[in-house]
């Protein structure tokens, strides 16, 4: 077997827009893009390799499926980067066992989460 046997290997997101995904993703992560069209476009540099597929079919996300969740050093400087390039906070942050996070939406509505790491 592989050593990538029964890992993820690739997610997809909806989107309204690929141009407004790429420009969120691009300049608040700092997610390198390829194109393979006009609604398609791959994205890495994320830990996991995906894309971002431009349709209305399933926009908005439904309530229930995965949650991505995304690891930051700086949670802080994390949510005004989202601000900043339009993103919407949807859930401040909160504290939990062994870190703190905060829950956004894109530039598409999809809902993602940003945590870090707290020692006790």
């Amino acid at each position: 077997m592989s050593d990538k046997h029964h890992t993820i290997h690739y997610i997809e997101l909806p989107a309204v827009s690929v141009g407004e995904m790429k420009a969120f993703y691009g300049l608040v992560f700092g997610w390198t893009f390829t194109d393979y069209g006009p609604e398609y476009v791959a994205f890495h540099g994320a830990g996991v390799e995906g894309g971002f597929e431009q349709s209305r079919a399933y926009i908005a996300p439904q309530a229930a499926g995965v949650f991505v969740i995304l690891y930051s050093d700086d949670l802080e400087a994390t949510q005004a980067a989202i601000v900043k390039a339009g993103g919407k906070i949807h859930r401040e942050t909160y504290s939990f066992p062994g870190g703190r996070r905060f829950h956004f939406h894109d530039p598409s509505g999809n809902e993602l989460g940003v945590w870090v790491e707290v020692s006790e």
